[in-house]
C-alpha cells in the first residue's frame, strides 16, 4: 500500500493564496493542514469544529458600524434631554 494518497481540492486561487500565507506563517503546508483537519476529524468523529455563521446581513453591519462612529465620535447625532423632547421631535418630522 501506498504510503501517500494524492487529493485534489478545487478552491478559488485568492483563499489558496490566503491559506498558504497563513499556514507558512505557523511552518506548516497546505498539505499538513489537511491532514491536520482529516486527522483531528477522525479523532473527534466528525467536523472538528461548530458549524455557525457568525456573519451579519449588509443592514445589520452597517447599522453596528454606524454605531461603531457614534460612539467614536465620527458622526454627531442628536441629544434629548427627556422622551418627551425626542418624541416631540420625531413628530415634527412626519
Amino acid at each position: 500500500m501506498a504510503k501517500t494518497a494524492i487529493l485534489n481540492v478545487r478552491i478559488d486561487p485568492e483563499t489558496k493564496n490566503n491559506a498558504e500565507n497563513l499556514y507558512s506563517s505557523f511552518g506548516i503546508t497546505i498539505s499538513d493542514a489537511i491532514n491536520m483537519f482529516l486527522h483531528q476529524s477522525l479523532l473527534v468523529g466528525g467536523l472538528p469544529f461548530d458549524l455557525k455563521n457568525p456573519h451579519y446581513n449588509a443592514k445589520t453591519e452597517a447599522a453596528m458600524q454606524e454605531t461603531r462612529d457614534i460612539i467614536s465620535g465620527k458622526v454627531q447625532t442628536k441629544r434629548y434631554s427627556t422622551a418627551h423632547a425626542l418624541i416631540e421631535d420625531l413628530e415634527d418630522e412626519c
